[in-house]
């Protein structure tokens, strides 16, 4: 890859060059020693967090799961696994307040709905990197690898108080592996119908003196011949299938009892097949999609003294989509710069970061017919937080400053609080506002208008959750207005005659997710409803692609060695246009699964997708794989 420098107008207040980040790490550093009267032993405090213990999408910093007030869900690997799936947007379709659509099979255009906000509405990180398309706005799902996923936690609600722009449905925070103990090797195979391969191999673990060095490799390699992913018209009838080689690295190493350094990498190359809109029976051609994701990561994690600590860090992602034999290339560059301070004080917990995020979008004209464009921006913000949890009661407040070198500055913030009224119950409330800032192409390419607007949106919502063993139970009611939406609309001030991007609509989330998870007579019954309205404020209509109503509901219990489990995921109609004449029926799937260790190192893993071989769709005319088998075996020693 280039090593571009961005050369981007730095008319901000704030200017947190790799030089500015430098310098405060220094004062940082001399400050702290100033104050420490003695060695504080807070190792403990620099591992990675226990899943069952803490999160850290929240507040952007490790948090006790009895403390929270966000709506969090929490997918371990083990629970990744025995999905079966091999595609991330479809593990994330079986969690609360989320639906997906996707224009035929993996490797294909993927949307995730958070409470029925628009894809582009959840901010997306890998191991802390931000990943995003500055020209179709959100991560491009398809090209982020399961395989190398160890963790992912899905923070529903706005939190742009906490992580600045695109934050309005929500956070989804995906990790990879990490190394702890012992040397871990492990090697999977799988095969499913369809001409399913997988392959997968890595080892993780500790070395050095007190497990100083922790360390973490992950290669893997799938492909599919797939299915045609065109339910109607004209189009190439062959099988459009797909080819994915990824990899992660992690390494980690605590210099002391104070100080970590760590770095993160993973990176995949996906080759799959789609149906264009330009395909011509008098001249056949098979569309691909060539997808490149890499993501880079290095921070300095430093426990100054009892109650001060700083964590630095520097970011940067790769996304790049090219298709052929139709020419289109886009590829984004993310930098992102933070400087994060956090004050524990008895039940206080006070902290200040510094951030900022460069982004720079490369759309070079292939052809007579497009136009190029090459644009860089910045982002500078300033985030302030304050929580505090004692006896019953936990309070979450934030605000941030955001300068956008285009547009100026947006502010932000958020505020929640949790009442535990009973043992294990637990009642929150919280308001906050959330932007998204217009992506390159929508202010710059030919469709493109300078004076876009940001989306904005204001969100309330009440909850109560209870948690005790195995059981848990949790009923969130939510509404978020956004205003400014960013639509497509008819000719106007830009050079395109075809129609340009203006801020034309506004829209409202609003609904209510029960979920519960019980253990009945040895057997642990799960699922969630979500009953929601996502709809156009101005015309009253139903957001495209969303229901109105969602289900899953899981069970599986332990028989003779064997795991075996039961998912059923159901949705209601929906609608593919924004008029609402398209209308995409409800479906129900059942999923079966089975798992057992063949001997001490070994497990086995038996799936059906789609039992019943439903025929449905989740974006008009494009189809769905119908059912799927897969078989895998992992060799896994048990330490």
């Amino acid at each position: 890859m280039k090593n571009r420098s961005f050369h981007v107008r730095r008319a901000a207040a704030l200017c947190l060059s790799p030089a500015v980040f430098s310098a405060l790490s220094l004062l940082t550093m001399q400050l702290a020693r100033a104050q420490m009267t003695a060695p504080v032993q807070v190792a403990q405090n620099l591992r990675a967090p226990q899943l069952a213990e803490t999160v850290v999408t929240a507040t952007r910093s490790e948090q006790p799961l009895s403390d929270l007030v966000a709506d969090v869900s929490i997918v371990d690997r083990e629970t990744i696994e025995s999905s079966g799936a091999t595609g991330i947007s479809d593990v994330l379709a079986r969690l609360p307040g989320v639906e997906i659509a996707r224009n035929g099979g993996i490797g294909n255009s993927s949307s995730v709905y958070l409470r029925g906000a628009e894809s582009r509405f959840t901010a997306v990180y890998i191991d802390g990197v931000r990943v995003d398309s500055q020209s179709t706005g959100g991560a491009l799902w398809e090209q982020i690898p399961l395989s190398q996923i160890e963790r992912i936690e899905v923070l529903r609600g706005p939190a742009a108080a906490v992580y600045g722009s695109d934050a309005i449905g929500g956070v989804i925070q995906l990790f990879t592996r990490k190394g702890e103990g012992p040397a871990a090797p492990y090697v999977g195979v799988g095969l499913g119908n369809q001409g399913t391969r997988k392959v997968e191999a890595g080892v993780a673990g500790t070395a050095g003196p007190q497990g100083a060095l922790d360390y973490a490799l992950g290669l893997a390699h799938a492909r599919s011949s797939g299915f045609d992913s065109k339910a109607s018209g004209v189009h190439n009838p062959d099988d459009d299938g797909y080819r994915s080689t990824s990899a992660s690295a992690r390494l980690g190493y605590r210099i002391n009892a104070q100080h970590q350094l760590g770095a993160t990498l993973l990176a995949n190359r996906l080759d799959s097949a789609y149906d264009a809109f330009t395909y011509l029976p008098a001249a056949p051609n098979d569309d691909r999609n060539q997808h490149r994701l890499r993501t880079l990561g290095a921070h300095w994690a430093a426990q100054w003294s009892e109650s001060y600590s700083t964590r630095v860090s520097v970011s940067e992602s790769l996304s790049r989509y090219e298709t052929s034999p139709p020419p289109y290339l886009t590829e984004t560059e993310l930098r992102g710069y933070l400087w994060q301070n956090q004050w524990r004080l008895g039940a206080h917990r006070l902290s200040a970061t510094l951030e900022r995020r460069e982004d720079h979008l490369n759309n070079p004209a292939l052809d007579a017919y497009s136009v190029g464009i090459v644009r860089s921006r910045s982002q500078d913000g300033l985030a302030l937080g304050y929580g505090y949890s004692a006896g019953a009661h936990t309070v979450q407040a934030n605000l941030r400053h955001d300068s956008d070198s285009e547009f100026g500055g947006k502010g932000t913030g958020s505020l929640s609080y949790g009442y535990g009224f009973a043992p294990g119950w637990r009642a929150t409330a919280s308001v906050g506002t959330a932007f998204r800032a217009p992506t390159l192409y929508q202010r710059f390419s030919e469709y493109g208008d300078a004076t876009l607007r940001p989306e904005s949106s204001r969100n309330a919502e009440i909850g109560v959750r209870y948690a005790q063993g195995s059981s848990s139970f949790s009923a969130v009611a939510y509404r978020n207005r956004v205003s400014n939406l960013i639509s497509f609309a008819g000719a106007g001030s830009c050079a395109s005659s075809f129609g340009c991007y203006a801020n034309t609509a506004r829209a409202e989330y609003s609904g209510l997710t029960l979920a519960a998870s019980h253990r009945l007579a040895g057997v642990q019954v799960h699922g969630s409803i979500d009953v929601q309205n996502p709809r156009d404020l101005d015309t009253g209509k139903q957001l495209a692609r969303r229901a109105k109503r969602h289900a899953t509901l899981g069970a599986d219990t332990q028989v003779a060695g064997w795991t075996l489990g039961a998912e059923l995921q159901a949705s209601g109609r929906r609608f593919d246009n924004a008029a609402n004449t398209n209308v995409l029926g409800g479906y129900a799937l059942v999923n079966l699964y089975a798992s057992t260790r063949l001997a001490q190192d070994y497990r086995l893993l038996a799936r059906i997708d789609n039992v019943g071989d439903k025929d449905y769709q989740t974006a008009r005319s494009y189809a769905t794989g119908g059912r799927q088998l897969y078989i895998g075996l992992k060799w896994e020693p048990r330490l």
